[in-house]
């Protein structure tokens, strides 16, 4: 499993002290809150405040303090440790551990491996690539079991999906 996980991209400045605009990339934004420390480019950098807006995140990073410096970090991603990061509930996974699975049905078909997970309002959908693409709705009733550690997902067999 990674060591790190993705929360933000860098997608511009913000004012003229060295802010950084950030877009989420996790379901709670208000986790940038407890940040103490991310990861740019695997460095370690404190957090200095953050502020929550409708879509974005603004982050001060410290010895960040221009809109030159500011400026050097765009398009660049956040990361926090796993160690840092959020608990999830049982029967949840970090999008960066599913992708890389390896997917069979229950039957011992192999579909491929999970190149990525689409998040849709209703639920998430496994983008599979394997000898032909399928798109797998990550739903109790076809997602049988889901081993991280082993990097492999069992689904109910296509045909008896209802």
């Amino acid at each position: 499993m990674k060591k790190f996980l993705t929360v933000g991209q860098i997608i511009n400045t913000h004012g003229i002290n060295g802010e950084l605009k950030v877009y989420p990339l996790t379901d709670d934004v208000k986790r940038f809150k407890k940040l103490d420390k991310i990861y740019i480019d695997g460095n370690e950098n404190k957090v200095v405040s953050c502020k929550i807006g409708p879509k974005i995140v603004i982050l001060k990073i410290e010895n960040i303090d221009s809109i030159d410096e500011a400026t050097k970090y765009r398009q660049k991603y956040i990361e926090v440790s796993r160690e840092d990061a959020v608990s999830l509930k049982k029967g949840s996974y970090f999008i960066a551990d599913i992708v890389g699975c390896h997917v069979v049905d229950e039957n011992g078909l192999d579909y491929g491996e999970i190149s990525d997970v689409i998040q849709t309002k209703n639920n998430d959908v496994y983008w599979i690539k394997g000898s032909r693409e399928l798109l797998i709705p990550a739903l109790k009733n076809v997602v049988v079991n889901v081993n991280v550690e082993d990097k492999k997902v069992i689904i109910r067999p296509l045909d008896t999906w209802q």
